[in-house]
């Protein structure tokens, strides 16, 4: 049974940094991609970066230079550092994982940038 748990959220000010992780209970390598995805109150979910297996990101426009994902595969963890962090970044931050056409989804951590 594929779990991926989420942490590393919290309260941040403006200007700050946090590092998400994902930790997984099988190996990330059986993953065709791994994702965070976001959801602000009032708001659908987005995709916020995506990796691939052979290592190709996709990052949404508004985290481009200031949020970057990575993998460590003897952890079976992603992460996802986050900088620069602004107000609207305040969301639920979900993990997602794609393996053999089936989706598997965290619980999500909570990200709240304010001052």
């Amino acid at each position: 049974q594929v779990q991926l748990v989420e942490s590393g959220g919290g309260l941040v000010q403006p200007g700050g940094s946090l590092r998400l992780s994902c930790a997984a209970s099988v190996s990330i390598v059986s993953f065709k991609t791994m994702a965070w995805y976001r959801q602000a109150p009032g708001k659908q979910r987005e995709l916020v970066v995506r990796i691939t297996s052979d290592g190709n990101t996709n990052y949404v426009d508004s985290v481009k230079g200031r949020f970057t994902i990575s993998r460590d595969t003897a952890k079976n963890t992603v992460y996802l550092q986050m900088n620069s962090l602004k107000p609207e970044d305040t969301a639920v931050y979900y993990c997602n994982a794609l393996r053999f056409l089936t989706n598997y989804w965290g619980e999500g951590t909570l990200v709240t940038v304010s001052s």
